[in-house]
């Protein structure tokens, strides 16, 4: 069984600390750097933007995992990749002609994903699943940190389980929203790849550990 991988998400970090945050992650048993771009066009909340995602390249020495809730995401696709983007995550409600934004990406040398909101049916993904890298799975309404988590995704990955089964495809499942201690586990056994934490990590005391304990649920 391939290994569980968690992603801690830059949001919740402290801006005024950045490169502490980042090397904090960079020495963790952590995998991925997730990094959010938000618009306040597509979701009620502007996060950071190329700056941020400059500064936190310049140190980070793990995969960057860049979520783009944002309209129009085609315009940027080669900034993000000459940023150092290793997986860059579009929206599926944000892109009319998704097959060949994930082609772009591709192009570009980065590694293609796909976001679905939570009240966005996975089957929507059936015909391109072959063409995602990694499906991003929003368990809580995107825009906003320290949501709780949402009960339907369990069933959500379940069903895209089988659907990337039935393909034969090799698309990752990752969760972004409300995952603490009380859900890796339960969440890995669904049949998630990626878990996505960020106010739980770095609001925690010691968040190396708190990295740490979340991989070993994820992966008992």
């Amino acid at each position: 069984m391939k290994e569980k991988l968690i992603a801690p998400s830059m949001l919740a970090s402290d801006f005024g600390n950045l490169q502490r945050d980042t090397e904090m992650v960079n020495n963790s048993e952590a995998d991925w750097f997730h990094i959010d771009i938000m618009d306040g066009v597509f979701v009620p909340n502007i996060s950071y933007g190329m700056p941020v995602l400059k500064a936190i390249a310049k140190h980070a020495q793990k995969t960057l995992d860049v979520h783009l809730m944002i309209i129009d995401p085609d315009r940027y696709i080669k900034e993000f990749a000459q940023l150092g983007t290793d997986i860059l995550t579009v929206h599926y409600e944000a892109c009319t002609h998704l097959h060949r934004t994930l082609q772009a990406i591709k192009a570009e040398g980065m590694k293609a994903g796909v976001a679905i909101n939570p009240h966005t049916s996975v089957d929507l993904l059936k015909d391109i699943i072959s063409d995602i890298d990694v499906v991003l799975v929003m368990s809580v309404n995107p825009g906003f940190g320290g949501q709780s988590f949402i009960e339907n995704t369990y069933n959500k990955i379940q069903r895209l389980k089988e659907i990337i089964s039935m393909s034969n495809a090799k698309t990752l499942i990752e969760i972004d929203g409300g995952v603490t201690d009380k859900n890796a586990a339960q969440l890995a056994k669904a049949g998630a790849d990626v878990l996505v934490a960020g106010s739980f990590v770095f609001k925690a005391e010691d968040q190396p550990q708190t990295i740490k304990n979340l991989k070993q649920l994820a992966n008992s």
